[in-house]
């Protein structure tokens, strides 16, 4: 089967990257498989997650300016030159099947071209964010662009979103559910004794690491030596703020911004428990590769990710917002030992259900459904 990927890039680190690869890889070792995978501005670069050498890419070079909106005139002019290079390159490999990864411009017009290929669409965001422009539309083209945003979708063969929550958004019925696989499921995991939590993701104002300074000061003081590790990188205007805010408060001696890792599994296997404050997320698949390393996780009940990894008595799921009862799970859960080794355990076994094989096995059984149907 011929399968084409297409995303933004590959050079930056990122969930949607990351996923790909695996998948890419996984797909690529099948035999009769041959993945491609189209990147429409990967400027030369090398790509940051590893992909196996027999899978072949095709960089477009579209190159849009992504300080302003892809729907400004300097990068709508860019779009008769996408279209045509993204048709020629389909022409070229005649694929079984095109898989839309990121959220660009293709994801707009792709449904139109080679319509008697199949294609699918990822939304790897929740569209919870998108409620209250629905609600309140902040003017008549942003309101007809909805309209026309749920129009692409119903062109799609199938529409494929990370968690059950997320059907309600779509006004399509061609969805349907596939989670993001593990990215590794470590051979061993941490034996809880070491006095750091952790959290890592991208810093930026939606994953509310602000709150969860809050919530560590309120526990510092019962806590001397624990300390919070925060991994990732981000927005350098709010990295910044939040230096500022961990040093005004106080808790500069036991909470770091430790920068990005390539290598998050030692430094979870090195820790004792997870946290996650976000404002919103869809399928954070850091709980799951924390848990995958059997940590115990205390998250806030955003929408709507979390509440689909932490099953009961893998962890704590608390009022969004609540950070007084946050802070009260936090400090039970830090000096009891034996709770943490119960949760972590139960964390661990919830985590094998999203190994790579398993997941896989999903996208298999959708590609291979498209093309008996598209073969009629």
């Amino acid at each position: 089967m011929k399968i084409i990927f297409v995303i933004d890039q590959v050079y930056l680190h990122g969930g949607i990257e990351r996923v790909l690869s695996i998948k890419a890889n996984y797909l690529s070792s099948i035999p009769d498989n041959e993945i491609h995978v189209i990147t429409i501005e990967q400027k030369g670069k090398k790509a940051c997650y590893d992909f196996n050498s027999n899978i072949i890419f095709h960089d477009i070079s579209i190159n849009y300016n992504r300080s302003i909106s892809y729907f400004h005139p300097k990068n709508i002019v860019k779009l008769p030159k996408h279209i045509s290079r993204i048709k020629k390159v389909v022409k070229s490999v005649k694929p079984d099947v095109i898989v839309v990864c990121s959220h660009s411009t293709d994801t707009y017009f792709m449904p139109f071209i080679c319509k008697t290929i199949p294609k699918v669409k990822e939304f790897h965001y929740s569209k919870f964010i998108e409620k209250n422009k629905r609600e309140n539309p902040s003017s008549l083209f942003k309101k007809n662009f909805l309209k026309f945003a749920d129009y692409v979708e119903t062109k799609y063969e199938k529409v494929v979103v990370l968690n059950p929550d997320e059907q309600k958004y779509y006004k399509s019925n061609n969805t349907v559910v596939i989670p993001n696989p593990l990215t590794f499921f470590p051979d061993n995991t941490a034996d809880l004794s070491q006095t750091i939590a952790i959290t890592a993701g991208r810093i930026a104002p939606v994953k509310g690491y602000d709150i969860l300074v809050d919530v560590w000061k309120k526990i510092t003081g019962s806590f001397p030596d624990w300390q919070l590790h925060i991994y990732g990188d981000g927005d350098v205007q709010y990295m910044n703020k939040l230096q500022e805010k961990i040093v005004a408060e106080k808790v500069d001696s036991t909470l770091k911004l430790c920068g990005s890792t390539n290598d998050i599994s030692s430094k979870m296997l090195n820790s004792s428990v997870y946290l996650m404050t976000s404002h919103n997320e869809c399928f954070p698949l850091v709980l799951l590769e924390a848990q995958a390393c059997g940590l115990p996780i205390i998250s806030f009940d955003c929408p709507h990710g979390p509440r689909n990894i932490i099953e009961e008595g893998t962890g704590h799921l608390i009022e969004q917002y609540n950070i007084q009862a946050y802070s009260e799970k936090l400090k039970t859960l830090l000096k009891d030992d034996e709770l943490r080794l119960k949760l972590g355990s139960n964390a661990r076994k919830n985590a094998e259900k999203y190994q790579v094989k398993k997941i896989m096995e999903l996208w298999n059984n959708l590609f291979n459904e498209l093309v008996i149907k598209a073969k009629k």
